[in-house]
């Protein structure tokens, strides 16, 4: 038994989960958040907004803008995907076909984290130590079973949901380092490194479009370690099994990881000396950093995979430098890294969740039964009481009983009427009656398999979502959506549906422009036609006069979000003049 070794695992223990439930738990998760909501505040409209006027041809491909207002830091290619899709599909509701290709890489981020961690449990060092009379897992199942609990990780992470079901850059990157700690696996296991043209196509693809997500650093820190990872694998690999590494210019032509390097620096050097994509300058100085938010953060957003991928690093401090836990360590720092210095840091943080998912995955060939359980127990009574609580206050808005959750929900959200919808209440019961289910499976059956622990944790986030997705949704979109903002100022607005901003920010804008079918200009473009119509954000006012005739205007009225009473726009109706 090799004492660095800590995994024993039975082939009991690897036995299948059964693909239609893997797929199922998948398409449960991805698909709710996709469908039929409205884009939400500030980033997921804001986005949207840019894909439809490169849809509609109002601004460029390499150049997204809103209005004349550039798209927030991000690279083009996410926005190319979204208006790609409202062009090819016009006959549905432009967010809707915006989502399509968002919810395509969410499930390419799942399908790579898979096979990452199948990849990365089929290295030597990882495997699971053989027994002195067999019976250990075989090869092939244990890596399987690993990647099957990777899955269920990264589905079970608390901060995983409402990112990634955003028409955001931020998926576009998830799915990228996904790709990108995909092909670091292919390059670390040695059957994959025969087929180097298509490994390094994948790293290169990867690469290009982490850099047009607008990551470019990500993935020169990300790719360059992932490389150097290993680089020092094979070297070390070499160097236990007695054999020289041959880095003669001869081998090192026809070596994959060496054409994987000249790839990655062929791409990243010319995209810096395009000038593409300066560096980003560090936004938050580290000792003015807020330790404690971004702590908390850290805690939550990544729960629950943050102490299995702890626990990993101490079970397997001895092959830190193996690839199994090397390429996912990497990966998983880099983005950390990046969160606490980031001014979005749960964004950022986002891009560390595939390889914490993959590190959580092995954990669990060195958990004891006792901390199984307790992982059980804990998540049966976290999910169990969230899911209640959402189902008594979606009861309390159909029925005001219990007075006290709809007296809330009033409060919250004024103005809000809610309706039962009969196909979102079955969809929830139905998760809700396959939640029982899968409990009483879990204490029943398959007490060995060992991807055991991340069931419910997976079960239960995705019953959670779902339960929000299907009974919460009107609730959320009215609280989270600037449809009703945007649908109150078009009623106010002129016959003519003319009208001029000044000061708003690109969300607004777009949900000015989809919700409220208004056809914007902003006062510092200029003469403008004569538009009846004149909204204003509230911080810009007191120079307003230095870009419109402040007499060819009447105060009408304030709008405010009815959820947010903080968050306001005003509108002045034009009484004398011809243009601003």
């Amino acid at each position: 038994m090799n004492p660095a070794n800590p995994a024993i695992v039975s082939q009991s223990a690897v036995r299948r989960l059964p693909r239609l439930a893997l797929i199922l738990f998948c398409v449960a998760y991805v698909l709710p958040g996709f469908i039929g909501r409205e884009p939400w505040k500030s980033a997921d409209v804001s986005a949207f907004g840019v894909m439809l006027e490169m849809a509609a041809g109002r601004t460029g491909w390499w150049n997204p803008q809103i209005l004349g207002l550039a798209a927030d830091e991000a690279g083009p290619l996410p926005y190319w995907l979204g208006a790609l899709f409202i062009w090819l599909l016009p006959f549905v509701p432009a967010d809707f076909a915006a989502r399509v290709p968002f919810g395509l890489l969410l499930a390419l981020a799942l399908v790579a984290t898979w096979h990452t961690v199948y990849r990365l449990a089929r290295q030597p060092a990882a495997q699971p130590v053989s027994f002195a009379f067999g019976g250990e897992a075989h090869p092939t199942d244990y890596a399987r079973a690993m990647a099957d609990a990777g899955l269920l990780a990264l589905i079970a992470c608390l901060g995983l949901a409402q990112l990634s079901h955003e028409t955001t850059p931020d998926l576009a990157r998830l799915a990228m380092v996904s790709c990108l700690l995909y092909a670091g696996s292919r390059l670390a296991h040695a059957s994959d490194v025969r087929q180097p043209v298509l490994t390094v196509a994948l790293l290169g693809l990867a690469t290009l479009a982490l850099i047009f997500s607008g990551a470019p650093w990500i993935a020169l820190w990300l790719g360059s370690g992932l490389l150097l990872a290993v680089f020092v694998s094979r070297v070390r690999s070499g160097n236990r099994g007695g054999d020289s590494v041959d880095l003669s210019i001869r081998t090192l032509a026809t070596d994959p990881l060496a054409w994987a390097a000249g790839v990655l620096a062929v791409v990243l050097g010319g995209s810096a000396v395009a000038g593409l994509f300066p560096p980003p300058g560090w936004q938050t100085a580290w000792s003015s950093m807020p330790w404690g938010s971004w702590g908390r953060l850290l805690l939550w957003f990544t729960w629950p995979v943050w102490p299995l991928a702890l626990w990993t690093l101490w079970r397997w401090r001895r092959q830190l430098l193996q690839p199994h836990v090397a390429l996912p360590l990497w990966a998983a720092l880099v983005s950390v890294i990046d969160s606490a210095q980031s001014d979005e840091r749960d964004r950022a943080l986002l891009l560390a969740l595939p390889a914490l998912a993959a590190l959580a995955a092995f954990a669990l060939p060195t958990l004891r039964r006792s901390v199984s359980a307790l992982i059980d127990w804990f998540t049966l009574l976290f999910f169990t009481a969230c899911a209640l609580v959402i189902w008594v206050v979606w009861f309390a808005m159909q029925t005001g009983v219990p007075a006290k959750p709809a007296a809330n929900v009033a409060r919250l959200a004024p103005g809000f009427v809610p309706e039962f919808s009969l196909l979102p209440f079955v969809l929830a019961t139905l998760a809700t009656l396959a939640w029982v289910w899968l409990v009483a499976w879990r204490v029943g059956q398959h007490r060995e398999a060992i991807w055991k622990s991340l069931v419910l944790p997976a079960a239960g986030s995705t019953l959670c979502w779902l339960l929000l997705m299907t009974l919460w949704l009107p609730l959320l979109d009215f609280g989270r959506s600037y449809g009703p903002l945007a649908r109150r100022i078009a009623s106010l607005a002129t016959p003519e549906r003319c009208v001029l901003v000044d000061g708003l920010t690109q969300a607004h804008i777009a949900a000015l422009q989809f919700h409220g079918g208004l056809q914007l200009r902003r006062t510092s473009q200029g003469p403008a036609p004569a538009c009846g119509t004149l909204v204003v954000s509230p911080p810009s006012q007191p120079t307003l006069d230095q870009r419109v005739t402040l007499t060819d205007w009447a105060f009408k009225a304030t709008v405010r979000r009815l959820t947010d009473n903080r968050e306001s726009l005003l509108v002045y109706q034009r009484v004398s003049g011809d243009s601003p």
